[in-house]
């Protein structure tokens, strides 16, 4: 059989990054295996399932690469079926009508509190006879429907990446809801575990490769397939996204959506690259690499069990690599934006500028949303020097240095390269200075500081913006 696996999110939220990662291992194991990836929206939640989220959900595996094969399916439009699969297990005696109350089940969870145990359903109501269902639904109970599980039994199942698996099924929670009842007495939309069975058998998934928080619901859901006369897919878990200090990754952690790493300024190339090195990693070590040629080596022979932690600096490392490996044109599309987003009219400027900006500051660039603040002074004037550059524009000599550099400037119609060298070297010339104090001047005159990109392309960048002399007159001021 053809290798056929899926994701499915619930739209109640914006696309983690756990369920990209889990996107990325789907992708790569399809793609390696020449089967299909299939997308699936969880969608039973009807309070805070919202289309605003499954527009992010589908726009950020865009914005990933991550292509399916099959879907998006909507759990929404396959009530019947699910209905259908709920009867079956009903006439079959596997599951059955459970009226218990809240005040009830609060009671029972109560008193187990007390005589310290875990809380679980006591199946109290496996049994009832017609007269006492009659009897509760004549009290105008609403009834849910539980799905039996029988104990003792042991639940094994061979994990891709954990190896064998066992589970009791006394530690599973008693009888489970697997669907509730209307006001009209109807079957409703089932809960997760339930759902998500009946999905898998009629798309006929192999594998179910998801995070190790769900193997408490593998073992139940394996229970399921069996009652409803199906064989399990395999199953792999993968270890949990972790912060610095072992826990889960949470918001406080920072960013955990996609949308929030893609407005930080992170590319999809280095995103889903770092992805996939979140608890595997190929057999040769090498750390950069396409989701393509991640595909043609993807085992799960090479996926840890232990959590893995989220390396903000290794991450920002990538990041840069991929940037900086870009041919000029593709940055500077892709910085555009966020300088746009930052405020600056780049209706003033050509694009031949905005390539000739983009190939300065590329090599600075760990993120796109450095490019706004290491080009800011190119777009706005800076409201005071720093005091290294105060320091710097002081005295007779700076003020002679910088006259020069006006004077030199006001004679010359282009600047270009060449050209602003050979300002330098006549500045350095006729004040009898070295060159690392011209330049340095120049720099703290253009820029407000001592620090920045290489100052000579700066400076023709400044000049084609009609910047750079008054800057320098400017500077001039504060030297007297």
């Amino acid at each position: 059989m053809s290798v056929r696996v899926r994701i499915a999110p619930s739209p109640t939220g914006n696309l983690h990054i756990g369920t990209a990662r889990t996107a990325v291992f789907n992708w790569l194991y399809a793609r390696h295996h020449k089967g299909k990836f299939i997308l699936r929206i969880e969608d039973t939640d009807r309070e805070r399932s919202k289309d605003e989220y499954t527009q992010n959900i589908l726009e950020g595996l865009a914005w990933l690469g991550i292509d399916f094969d099959e879907g998006p399916f909507f759990q929404t439009q396959r009530s019947d079926r699910y209905i259908a699969a709920v009867q079956k297990l009903l006439e079959k005696k596997k599951a059955y009508f459970c009226y218990c109350t809240e005040a009830e089940l609060d009671a029972m969870r109560e008193a187990q509190k007390v005589n310290k145990q875990a809380p679980r359903y006591d199946n109290r109501h496996r049994h009832l006879t017609d007269d006492q269902r009659q009897a509760f639904e004549a009290e105008g109970r609403r009834p849910v429907i539980r799905f039996i599980i029988e104990e003792p039994r042991t639940i094994t199942w061979n994990d891709l990446v954990r190896g064998t698996v066992s589970w009791s099924s006394s530690d599973l929670g008693g009888d489970m809801v697997i669907a509730r009842v209307d006001d009209q007495g109807n079957i409703g939309l089932p809960l997760y575990n339930f759902a998500v069975v009946v999905d898998d058998i009629d798309m006929q998934i192999t594998q179910v490769i998801r995070g190790e928080d769900h193997i408490a619901n593998t073992a139940k859901q394996i229970l399921i397939y069996e009652a409803l006369g199906a064989t399990p897919p395999q199953f792999g878990h993968t270890p949990l996204i972790l912060n610095q200090q072992g826990a889960k990754i949470s918001k406080r952690d920072g960013a955990t959506s996609v949308w929030e790493f893609r407005n930080m300024g992170y590319i999809p190339e280095a995103f889903n690259n770092y992805m996939a090195l979140l608890g595997w990693s190929p057999v040769d070590g090498k750390e950069l690499f396409t989701l393509q040629e991640a595909s043609q080596i993807f085992s799960f022979d090479r996926v840890n069990k232990a959590g893995a932690r989220f390396d903000w600096d290794k991450l920002n490392w990538i990041n840069s690599q991929y940037l900086h490996s870009l041919p000029t044109e593709d940055v500077c599309d892709r910085l555009t934006p966020f300088l746009k987003k930052a405020g600056y009219d780049l209706t003033s400027v050509d694009q031949q500028w905005l390539l000739d900006l983009t190939k300065l500051i590329a090599p600075s660039l760990t993120l796109l949303t450095d490019a706004a603040t290491i080009s800011k002074f190119f777009f706005t004037d800076f409201e005071d020097y720093t005091e290294e550059a105060k320091t710097t524009l002081q005295g007779e000599a700076i003020a002679g240095i910088i006259t020069a550099l006006i004077d030199a400037l006001k004679e010359t119609s282009d600047l270009d390269g060449d050209s602003a060298g050979e300002i330098i070297k006549a500045v350095t010339k006729s004040q009898g200075v070295k060159k690392g104090m011209v330049m340095k001047s120049l720099r703290a005159a253009l820029t407000g500081d001592l620090h920045g990109p290489e100052i000579l392309p700066t400076f023709v960048l400044l000049h084609r913006k009609e910047l750079a002399l008054t800057r320098l007159q400017r500077a001039l001021a504060s030297c007297t």
